[in-house]
């Protein structure tokens, strides 16, 4: 037996209606067409689908078998059909999000959370780009978007700015460095810097400054939080290089209470 939708939605129609007329109305046919399909659903069937002479009319046995499955398969395919519809307009799916920067995670998360409220069904997959290439993923299609602070002229990527931010450096108040108006390279001589665990050449503070100038740290200690950064900055335990925007969400957020920030200055303020 060769069963369509239009078969399950005529057996739904003509069970909750109660007649052949009425149902050939619900459905756009009219009642010759209606009659001759059910007619062809019984043939295919080899019984009756319905108990003639019945008012309302009632299924039969088969009949009622043929609902049971139209009860489950029909709501299926109406979610399925809203749910490709939803995903050809943008409004529904899943967005992979890969991200290049320890940082971003600070204003990422609330900006996804107005988002979520915007398109609550789309779903959010954040992988971190650190822990693989992220632009060769985005070229293979693997994640839809990547957020990064390093933007490359590449074939079939385009780069939009979101924001600029500054590198500012943040030190425990009572540190030496927090009486200078500003720092520069050689500032950073005999300090311990602390850093997110990323490789030198995709800090900007060894390749826009210290580097540039032959300025190594005493020490280098790698860590994951940006919390956990202001905190072991604010025991004087290092210093630290972080986005100014950071700053100003620790400020806004309470967590930059014993903490310095001063700009960095490329030419030592000449």
């Amino acid at each position: 037996m060769h069963i369509e939708f239009r078969h399950l939605r005529t057996i739904q129609a003509i069970h909750e209606t109660g007649s052949l007329a009425a149902a050939a109305e619900r459905l756009g046919l009219t009642q010759s067409a209606l009659s001759h399909q059910v007619r062809a659903i019984e043939e295919q069937a080899g019984t009756p689908l319905f108990l003639r002479g019945t008012k309302p009319l009632r299924l039969s046995p088969a009949g009622r078998r043929l609902l049971a499955a139209a009860e489950v398969i029909l709501p299926q395919i109406a979610a399925l059909e809203a749910e490709f519809s939803g995903l050809a307009q943008g409004r529904a799916g899943r967005m992979h999000v890969a991200i290049e920067c320890h940082a971003c995670f600070e204003w990422l998360l609330p900006v996804l959370d107005r988002f979520r409220r915007a398109w609550p069904e789309v779903d959010i997959d954040i992988r971190p780009g650190l822990a693989f290439d992220a632009l060769p993923a985005l070229r293979r299609g693997d994640v839809d978007l990547v957020v990064s602070s390093d933007p490359e002229d590449l074939p079939g990527v385009t780069f939009l700015p979101l924001f600029d931010y500054q590198p500012v450096l943040v030190c425990a108040e009572t540190h030496p460095l927090a009486a200078k108006d500003w720092v520069e390279a050689a500032d950073f001589r005999g300090q311990a810097l602390l850093t997110y665990p990323v490789e030198r050449s995709r800090l900007d503070l060894f390749t826009e400054l210290l580097s540039p100038a032959g300025v190594e740290p005493a020490s280098v200690r790698k860590v994951e939080l940006t919390a956990m950064i202001l905190l072991l900055v604010a025991a004087g335990r290092g210093v630290t290089v972080l986005p100014d925007w950071v700053m100003r969400a620790a400020r806004t957020g309470g967590t930059a209470g014993g903490l310095a920030v001063r700009p960095l200055r490329r030419d030592g303020g000449r």
